[in-house]
C-alpha cells in the first residue's frame, strides 16, 4: 500500500522560508517522478513542483521560480520542498503526489504539470504566510 506523508508546514511571516519533507512508502521510490501541488481555499489545485525519479530533471511553476527547490532523497524515499521568500499568496495546502505511470523517465512531462497524472497523494500540509 502506497503512503505519502507531508510535514514541515506551519505559520511564517513574508520572506520567511519553509522546508516540506514527503515521506513514500509502498513503492519503488527511486522510478517515479514525484511533484507538490498547493491549494488555497475556493481555489483548484496548482502544480508547485516535480522532478523525475533521478532527481536530474526538475520543472517548476513560474510564480515560485527562483525561491522553491524541490530535491529528493532516494535512499530516504523523500521528496523535499525548500520554499524561501514566501510570499502570503503562497499560503495554501500543500499536498506531494507521485505518478507511477512511468518508470525511470529522464525528463518532467507537461502532464505532470495536472493532478489528474498523479496516482498518489498525501495527506497535505498546512502552509500560512503572515504580510
Amino acid at each position: 500500500q502506497v503512503q505519502l506523508v507531508e510535514s514541515g508546514g506551519g505559520l511564517v511571516q513574508a520572506g520567511g522560508s519553509l522546508r516540506l519533507s514527503c515521506a513514500a512508502s509502498g513503492l519503488t521510490f527511486s522510478t517515479y517522478a514525484m511533484a507538490w501541488f498547493r491549494q488555497a481555499p475556493g481555489k483548484e489545485r496548482e502544480f508547485v513542483a516535480a522532478i523525475t525519479g533521478s532527481g536530474r530533471s526538475t520543472h517548476y511553476t513560474d510564480s515560485v521560480k527562483g525561491r522553491f527547490t524541490i530535491s529528493r532523497d532516494n535512499a530516504k524515499n523523500s521528496v523535499y520542498l525548500q520554499m524561501n521568500r514566501l510570499k502570503p499568496d503562497d499560503t495554501a495546502m500543500y499536498y506531494c503526489a507521485a505518478d507511477i505511470s512511468q518508470s525511470s523517465q529522464l525528463y518532467v512531462t507537461v502532464g505532470q504539470t495536472r493532478p489528474e497524472t498523479y496516482d498518489y497523494w498525501g495527506q497535505g500540509t498546512q502552509v500560512t504566510v503572515s504580510s
